[in-house]
């Protein structure tokens, strides 16, 4: 099948928060909105079609999630990924977000500490704050354009009596593909120190096709305390429809993390959302090898187009995800400039870096999930705004 990536598809008007929640968030509705991480592609085509098979239904009554739903997971984790999931091990979720706040509230108490590692998606902060559990950073190292865990840190982190690490793998927003001696070192740590591990891998089918992502518990012991939080949401583009899962192969995790859940009394499924979670499983595939074929190619445009006009602001090459990690410290701005200058001069909207955390001060992230023409739109604005050429 051949799918029209540069096909530009109006937003506005479907209470779409990437674009009629700009004015809110910028200042001004007059910015590109490269910023909230969904993608301006139509999702697949099994899932349009499953929704709306479902909508023909006229009563979207209470509904359950069907032993099909589970199968689809289970075999898309086998076939892409390598990992046997057992059926048991599945935990439904209505978010990756929800996720970790239960996550947090399921191993760590009231006042004990929780590692994450910025700069960092900025949930994987608040989930800990607002739960009245200690925040512990053990930031990111950036050496020649690529950054790496400080192990050494880390360690020193989990010996002072943390109870849990936030792992965000592929990373948000740096980009990085963790490899598996990486991840073998923090499961070595996670042993010493008895940690609880959450591996956020909701970008891990969105690897580019250099790179291999390595699912962490593949890599644990039988009984290890590994989490792992997954959704089709970025990889189909559904966010919306709000529905993840988690993996958990230790029984008496499990069932802390389900207490909590219940205890909050989410509702996780509606009709839509899992007849779109089984559908992107099952027939997504062909879908996403060619999406990451075209932001593969978007990432070498944005790329060669900084390098060859815009050399003050450099791309931290991403390894997976369709989030660029842009380092805009040579143009000598602080954070508040570096928006004011964004928004009101190039009228481009990206996420500001230090929301991620302090180190990401000096940075802006950039969604590519977008026709190619708009970036070059986003691009040029930038250069014009410099007063660089724009080719």
């Amino acid at each position: 099948m051949n799918w029209d990536w540069d096909r530009v598809i109006p937003r506005e008007g479907t209470a779409s928060v990437k674009y009629d929640a700009r004015a809110g968030y910028f200042g001004t509705p007059d910015v590109m909105p490269l910023w909230i991480a969904d993608m301006d592609f139509a999702a697949p085509e099994a899932v349009r079609r499953a929704l709306l098979e479902r909508a023909a239904h006229p009563i979207y009554g209470y509904s359950f999630f069907p032993e099909s739903l589970y199968a689809a997971l289970i075999d898309w984790l086998q076939q892409r990924h390598g990992w046997a999931v057992e059926r048991e091990w599945i935990v439904m979720a209505p978010g990756v977000v929800p996720s970790l706040h239960a996550a947090v509230q399921a191993f760590a108490q009231p006042g004990e500490s929780v590692i994450a590692q910025p700069p960092v998606y900025f949930p994987f902060f608040s989930s800990v704050t607002t739960s009245q559990r200690q925040l512990v950073l053990n930031p990111l190292r950036l050496e020649a354009d690529r950054y790496h865990i400080d192990f050494e840190h880390l360690e020193q982190c989990a010996a002072s009596g943390a109870r849990m690490l936030l792992l965000c793998s592929p990373h948000n927003p740096v980009g990085r593909v963790w490899q598996a001696q990486e991840l073998q070192e923090i499961l070595r740590i996670a042993r010493r120190h008895d940690l609880v591990v959450l591996a956020d891998e909701i970008h891990a089918d969105l690897v580019y096709p250099e790179y291999r992502h390595t699912v962490l518990a593949t890599l644990a012991n039988e009984g290890e305390r590994i989490v792992t939080a997954l959704a089709p949401s970025k990889t189909f583009n559904i966010p919306g429809l709000g529905l993840s899962c988690l993996i958990v192969p230790n029984a008496e995790d499990r069932a802390a993390l389900v207490r909590v859940f219940e205890s909050l009394h989410v509702q996780n499924c509606n009709p839509f959302s899992s007849a779109a979670f089984e559908a992107a499983y099952r027939g997504g595939a062909e879908w996403l090898d060619s999406l990451m074929l075209y932001l593969r190619d978007s990432r070498e445009f944005v790329r060669d187009y900084l390098q060859a006009h815009l050399p003050q602001i450099k791309l931290i090459a991403p390894e997976g995800t369709y989030l660029l990690w842009l380092d805009c410290r040579d143009l000598k701005m602080s954070d508040q400039q570096l928006r004011d200058f964004f928004v009101r001069q190039a009228r481009v909207g990206m996420s500001p870096g230090s929301v991620f955390g302090e180190n990401g001060s000096g940075f802006m992230r950039l969604n590519i999930g977008a026709p190619r023409q708009v970036l070059a739109e986003a691009l040029q604005r930038i250069a014009q705004a410099l007063g660089g050429k724009s080719a």
